[in-house]
């Protein structure tokens, strides 16, 4: 059966992304990339919305605000382009021109539920805020990371990852800081139906 990783790279205050700034808020460092490096090979998961604009990337769009990608960059959206997707989108054309890409027109949480149900590998998306949000409300997810970099987004954060989402518990599983300044955290969620009555134990 296939685990189901929701990870999010964010800033301190839990926005995706900030108007003018560049990938990874330009605070990446060498622990972090080669941790990066290191992960395993995984099917990743997105909406028509993180599609398009990850595989304008690979097509050669730069980023707003920006000249040229910087090396980490490229080497991110390469490492994409070799992986395997699936696309989730009622408005998206087949065939999909990015390479390794699979369009899904039927409903997310069935179609990944099946996809755990009959694989063996790591399923992981990517981006994609409301997918995600539908498969943790689904009880799809098993395992949540986030990483934190060092910066608070306040005048131009965009994408809060959080609104919309139920109260979950979280049970930390791992937690690891890069470079000494950014922090990774792991959890094991378990959507509530409403805030706990007692303090856990």
């Amino acid at each position: 059966m296939s685990e189901l990783l929701v990870d999010f790279i964010t800033s301190l205050d839990g926005c995706a992304s900030g108007e003018g700034w560049p990938g990874f808020w330009g605070l990446e460092g060498p622990e972090y990339l080669a941790w990066l490096g290191e992960q395993p090979e995984v099917t990743y998961l997105m909406g028509a919305n993180t599609y398009r604009l990850m595989s304008g990337f690979a097509a050669g769009e730069v980023p707003s605000g920006q000249d040229e990608f910087r090396p980490e960059e490229e080497a991110s959206v390469d490492a994409l382009t070799r992986a395997s997707k699936v696309v989730f989108s009622s408005s998206l054309e087949k065939p999909l021109k990015w390479a390794n890409s699979t369009l899904v027109r039927d409903d997310a949480a069935e179609a990944v539920r099946d996809m755990k149900s009959s694989g063996s590998g790591l399923l992981s998306t990517i981006g994609s805020l409301t997918l995600c949000r539908s498969l943790l409300r689904a009880g799809l997810v098993d395992r949540f990371r986030v990483v934190m970099f060092p910066v608070i987004t306040g005048a131009t954060g965009a994408e809060r990852i959080y609104d919309g989402y139920p109260d979950v518990a979280l049970e930390m599983i791992d937690h690891r800081t890069f470079d000494g300044r950014i922090q990774l955290v792991e959890y094991k969620p378990r959507v509530l139906e409403h805030p706990p009555l007692g303090i856990p134990a």
